[in-house]
C-alpha cells in the first residue's frame, strides 16, 4: 500500500524590493505523508522518528501543526483542517 497524505502550510518570505521597501511573500508549501516518513520542502523525517503530530487551532481560522521529532519540534502555519493528516500519521504509527 503507498498511500499519500499531504496538506498545505505557509512561509512567509521577506525581501526588500527596487524601492527598499520591506515586501512579504507568502508561499504555499506541501508537507507529505506517507508510510515511509513525512518530507517538507526543507525537511525529511523518517516516520519512526516522528514522535508525535499535534494542532494549535486559531479563533480567526487555520493555526499550527507540530511535528513532535526526535530533533525538536517544528512548526507549520495552515489554513485547512488537520484531523484526517492526523488521523492517518496515527493509523501509520500502529502499523510500525
Amino acid at each position: 500500500m503507498s498511500e499519500r497524505v499531504t496538506i498545505i502550510y505557509i512561509e512567509v518570505e521577506r525581501e526588500i524590493d527596487f524601492y527598499y521597501q520591506m515586501q512579504q511573500i507568502r508561499v504555499e508549501q506541501q508537507l507529505h505523508l506517507t508510510l515511509d516518513g513525512i518530507a517538507t520542502a526543507n525537511h525529511q523525517f523518517k516516520l519512526h522518528h516522528v514522535l508525535d503530530v499535534s494542532h494549535k487551532p486559531f479563533s480567526f481560522g487555520g493555526g499550527m501543526l507540530y511535528l513532535h521529532t526526535n530533533q525538536g519540534v517544528f512548526t507549520y502555519k495552515i489554513e485547512e483542517d488537520p484531523s484526517y493528516f492526523i488521523h492517518t500519521y496515527n493509523s501509520f504509527k500502529t502499523k510500525l
